[in-house]
Protein backbone atom coordinates (compact mmCIF):
# COMPACT_ATOMS: atom_id res chain seq x y z
CA UNK A 1 0.00 0.00 0.00
CA UNK A 2 2.81 2.12 0.68
CA UNK A 3 3.28 1.87 -3.36
CA UNK A 4 -0.12 4.34 -3.75
CA UNK A 5 1.55 7.04 -1.86
CA UNK A 6 5.06 6.82 -3.62
CA UNK A 7 2.71 7.05 -7.26
CA UNK A 8 0.53 9.63 -5.87
CA UNK A 9 3.85 11.48 -4.68
CA UNK A 10 5.01 11.03 -8.44
CA UNK A 11 1.99 11.82 -10.04
CA UNK A 12 2.06 15.05 -8.73
CA UNK A 13 5.89 15.73 -9.47
CA UNK A 14 7.34 15.25 -6.08
CA UNK A 15 10.13 13.09 -5.57
CA UNK A 16 11.01 13.37 -2.14
CA UNK A 17 8.74 13.79 0.91
CA UNK A 18 11.33 17.00 2.04
CA UNK A 19 9.87 18.72 -0.70
CA UNK A 20 6.22 18.84 1.10
CA UNK A 21 5.04 21.68 3.15
CA UNK A 22 4.45 20.57 7.09
CA UNK A 23 1.01 20.29 6.83
CA UNK A 24 1.47 17.77 3.70
CA UNK A 25 3.97 15.78 5.12
CA UNK A 26 1.86 15.47 8.62
CA UNK A 27 -0.60 14.38 5.50
CA UNK A 28 1.50 11.73 4.58
CA UNK A 29 2.81 10.78 7.72
CA UNK A 30 -0.91 10.19 8.93
CA UNK A 31 -1.63 8.05 5.85
CA UNK A 32 1.02 6.16 5.95
CA UNK A 33 0.86 4.71 9.23
CA UNK A 34 -2.97 3.73 7.91
CA UNK A 35 -1.54 2.10 5.40
CA UNK A 36 0.99 0.16 7.04
CA UNK A 37 -1.39 -1.57 9.48
CA UNK A 38 -3.18 -4.65 8.58
CA UNK A 39 -6.02 -3.24 10.08
CA UNK A 40 -7.14 0.19 12.12
CA UNK A 41 -8.68 0.27 15.84
CA UNK A 42 -10.48 2.82 16.40
CA UNK A 43 -8.15 5.06 18.17
CA UNK A 44 -6.33 5.24 14.71
CA UNK A 45 -9.55 6.92 13.05
CA UNK A 46 -9.94 8.92 15.98
CA UNK A 47 -6.92 9.94 15.81
CA UNK A 48 -6.63 10.42 11.91
CA UNK A 49 -10.24 12.77 11.90
CA UNK A 50 -8.46 15.00 14.87
CA UNK A 51 -5.73 15.24 12.49
CA UNK A 52 -7.23 16.22 8.99
CA UNK A 53 -9.53 18.55 11.69
CA UNK A 54 -6.79 20.55 12.70
CA UNK A 55 -5.10 20.90 9.15
CA UNK A 56 -8.41 22.09 8.30
CA UNK A 57 -8.39 24.55 11.02
CA UNK A 58 -5.70 26.05 10.50
CA UNK A 59 -5.77 26.45 7.02
CA UNK A 60 -8.91 28.36 7.70
CA UNK A 61 -6.98 30.16 10.43
CA UNK A 62 -4.52 31.37 7.26
CA UNK A 63 -5.47 35.30 5.84
CA UNK A 64 -3.13 34.31 3.38
CA UNK A 65 -5.58 31.41 1.39
CA UNK A 66 -8.55 32.47 -0.53
CA UNK A 67 -11.88 32.33 0.50
CA UNK A 68 -13.07 29.91 -2.06
CA UNK A 69 -10.49 27.38 -1.09
CA UNK A 70 -11.78 28.13 2.33
CA UNK A 71 -15.22 27.24 1.65
CA UNK A 72 -14.11 23.80 -0.31
CA UNK A 73 -12.67 22.47 2.89
CA UNK A 74 -16.48 22.72 4.87
CA UNK A 75 -17.56 19.39 3.81
CA UNK A 76 -14.58 17.87 4.85
CA UNK A 77 -14.35 19.60 8.35
CA UNK A 78 -18.42 18.36 8.43
CA UNK A 79 -17.40 14.72 7.56
CA UNK A 80 -14.52 14.39 10.04
CA UNK A 81 -16.49 15.98 12.81
CA UNK A 82 -19.19 13.71 12.35
CA UNK A 83 -17.05 10.66 12.69
CA UNK A 84 -16.00 11.75 15.84
CA UNK A 85 -19.42 12.25 16.53
CA UNK A 86 -20.70 8.70 15.83
CA UNK A 87 -17.43 7.49 17.40
CA UNK A 88 -18.34 9.32 20.90
CA UNK A 89 -22.00 9.18 20.59
CA UNK A 90 -21.84 6.30 23.13
CA UNK A 91 -20.12 7.07 25.24
CA UNK A 92 -21.74 10.40 26.00
CA UNK A 93 -25.13 8.87 25.69
CA UNK A 94 -23.68 6.44 28.99
CA UNK A 95 -22.43 9.20 30.55
CA UNK A 96 -25.81 10.91 30.61
CA UNK A 97 -27.20 7.80 31.55
CA UNK A 98 -25.09 7.00 34.43
CA UNK A 99 -25.47 11.17 35.31
CA UNK A 100 -29.60 10.43 35.52
CA UNK A 101 -28.91 7.62 37.34
CA UNK A 102 -26.94 8.76 40.12
CA UNK A 103 -30.03 11.73 40.39
CA UNK A 104 -32.29 9.39 41.01
CA UNK A 105 -30.62 7.39 43.40
CA UNK A 106 -30.00 10.86 45.13
CA UNK A 107 -33.75 11.66 44.88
Amino acid sequence: MHNLLTKLLQKRGINDTRDLSKEEQKTFDDWQKVLSKEELTLPDVKDFCRNQVGIIEQKWADYNLEQEKKNNLIPYHTVYKAILRAIDSPKETRSALEKNLQQLINQ
